[in-house]
């Protein structure tokens, strides 16, 4: 653990002074000063007991024969990197292996909200991502998942917590915050358990996380906001974070693996000239080969540039933007005297080359490489017992019975939408054979099932969804299944579906995809059925392998893993499936496959 700045001030106060010599002098950067927004040239930056010491034109009174020289050679110097909202567990990989993933893309700062692990393993899995966290040579801060189930009534996850759990853990050292009010209905309605939550948070103050899905800006929207939320990350369009800004919320822009919503909301910045404060870049959910191929935050960065803004801009909403949010300016998100020692230096801001990356004070990466040692985290056993299916599934599990004498039945089908996180609810007509309701593959039309597998109830909920595009006979289950994380089930072939199905409780969860009867791809993942206990480098090539697999049964989609795992997700439009059958999100019922 980094000493705090009352620790560390009186060696701070003697480095920039000259009577201590730094640990680490950095010369001749251009330091991208993200409080002035000034790029100023030819600076040197002393560093000392991981905090920054001195930064000026010369800091060659700070150096002596036992300080560490960089040469910068007129690269620039960007503050470390932040994440203010991301889920560890689409990673598929532990958080020490995600901070592995990302730190050599320039990531020296997360927020994370392990509300997966939550509903699977409760207080204790939160408290082991919490305990490993606080090792780690990076800032990985920790947000209370608010709402596990994400909605009561409408499914019923692996766990439970409440109020009285959020005042506990906002006694831990780590937790900053409560993560994503996923239950903005019961917010809107009310609900005491969903105040109490926030309430308990405010008064430790510490920061709210949002999550507001509907795309009803009306009173609800606004009594959402009264509510005390501090941000939110599922807007979608410039009327959505126009909305949140104005209402004193920070607006998070995503990119993650199949969120791509940066583009159209940062116009509020670009054209209609917003003021960019208030604005955050984050990820929310990356799987692992995005992490090792792809990047991180620069990467979220890079593509903020991209759609017209500054350089200096995008780094701000990923850096001090971020820090000042959850109220660390002091520790976090600029290069400055006192602040933790988390840089990035590159030859160029646009393209942004992660070429060095120091974490308190140490090198941490160089030109993409990780060079320092960051520990293997080991999970106990019982977070790798998670699998109860309570029988063996055969193909029957999967059928829909028509009413009887039917020759064709209307369904309600998901439509999936390729990038973003909503659905659409559809309709289609389809055929009945020996009193079972069919598939139409020719209209892209395949089932779905959610399989409990925290209970052994042996329930299988039934349905269709639309826009995989799968031509073959296939199936994938995966036991990574926002928010409840029981097994979900998409396939064109029933065999397939229950090959799939078994054989994920046989390996203890992850990710499966059979055709033809033939398993064709496997990401195993034992801890709680979400992540890997294997080097992110291997997740990610099984990760491809699964997209790769999913493309040769037509599957054209953008990383279609994601959409398929968030296909549970019963607090995001408009229609989901949870145990409990079909759910219509935008009124929050549950609704019946066959419409009457």
């Amino acid at each position: 653990m980094i000493k705090t700045w009352f620790e560390s001030a009186p060696r701070l106060v003697d480095v920039a002074m000259g009577r201590t010599p730094a640990d680490m002098v950095i010369r001749n950067v251009r330091w991208v000063n993200v409080h002035s927004g000034e790029i100023i040239p030819q600076t040197d930056i002393a560093i000392s007991a991981g905090r920054f010491a001195f930064i000026g034109p010369d800091a060659s009174h700070a150096a002596a024969d036992t300080t560490q020289i960089i040469e910068g050679a007129g690269r620039y110097a960007v503050p470390g990197l932040c994440d203010a909202h991301m889920h560890v567990e689409s990673g598929m990989i532990t958080v020490s292996e995600f901070a592995r993933a990302v730190i050599p893309h320039g990531t020296t700062s997360m927020f994370i909200d392990p509300h997966e692990i939550a509903n699977v393993l409760g207080m204790g899995g939160v408290k082991l991502m919490h305990d490993e966290a606080v090792g780690l040579p990076v800032n990985v801060y920790v947000q209370m998942p608010s709402c596990v189930p994400s909605a009561p009534g409408l499914e019923n996850a692996g766990a439970s917590l409440g109020p009285d759990d959020v005042r506990e853990a906002m006694t831990w050292p780590n937790i900053i915050g409560l993560g994503e009010m996923m239950n903005f209905p019961g917010v809107v309605a009310g609900d005491r358990n969903m105040l109490d939550e926030i309430g308990f948070t405010q008064a430790a103050h510490k920061t709210v996380g949002g999550h507001y899905a509907s795309r009803d800006l009306g009173l609800p929207f606004h009594a959402y906001a009264a509510a005390g939320p501090a941000d939110d990350h599922e807007g979608t369009s410039l009327e959505d974070c126009i909305a949140r800004v104005r209402q004193g919320m920070r607006a998070m822009l995503r990119l993650g693996s199949a969120w791509y919503d940066v583009a159209a909301q940062i116009k509020a910045v670009t054209e209609l000239g917003l003021d960019p404060r208030n604005f955050i870049l984050c990820t929310d959910d990356s799987h692992s080969g995005t992490l090792v191929h792809d990047g991180h935050m620069n990467r979220v960065v890079r593509h903020a540039i991209a759609q017209g803004l500054k350089p200096i801009t995008a780094i701000q909403m990923a850096t001090i933007n971020a820090a000042q949010h959850f109220g660390l300016e002091r520790e976090l998100g600029s290069i400055t005297p006192g602040r933790r020692a988390d840089l990035v230096l590159t030859s160029d801001l646009v393209g942004l080359p992660i070429e060095m990356v120091i974490g308190r004070g140490q090198v941490l990466a160089e030109n993409g490489r990780l060079v320092a040692d960051i520990p293997r985290y080991d999970y106990p056993a019982k977070a790798k017992d998670t699998m109860r299916l309570g029988k063996k599934l055969g193909a029957a599990d999967f059928d829909i019975a028509a009413p009887q004498g039917a020759a064709e039945v209307t369904a309600r089908v998901i439509g999936v939408i390729e990038n973003q996180a909503p659905t659409r609810a559809l309709e289609h007509r389809l055929p009945v054979k020996a009193g079972v309701v069919q598939m139409d593959r020719a209209a892209d039309v395949c089932q779905i099932a959610l399989v409990e597998r925290h209970r052994a109830t042996g329930n299988i909920a039934n349905g269709f969804v639309s826009g995989f595009g799968y031509d073959k006979p296939c199936a994938m289950a995966s036991t990574v299944a926002h928010d409840s994380h029981h097994m979900i089930v998409v396939g064109t072939d029933k065999k397939d579906m229950a090959l799939a199905a078994n054989r994920l409780g046989e390996v203890g969860g992850g990710v499966v995809l059979f055709s033809g009867g033939r398993e064709l791809a496997l990401v195993k993942l034992p801890i709680a059925g979400l992540m890997s206990d294997q080097p992110a480098e291997i997740v990610a090539d099984e990760a491809n392998a699964l997209i790769e697999a999913m493309r040769q049964c037509g599957c054209t989609l953008n990383n279609a893993y994601m959409q398929h795992s968030l296909l549970a997700l019963v607090v995001i439009p408009e229609l989901r499936i949870s145990d409990i059958g079909l759910v219509d999100v935008t009124k929050f019922v549950a609704v019946d496959v066959l419409v009457s």
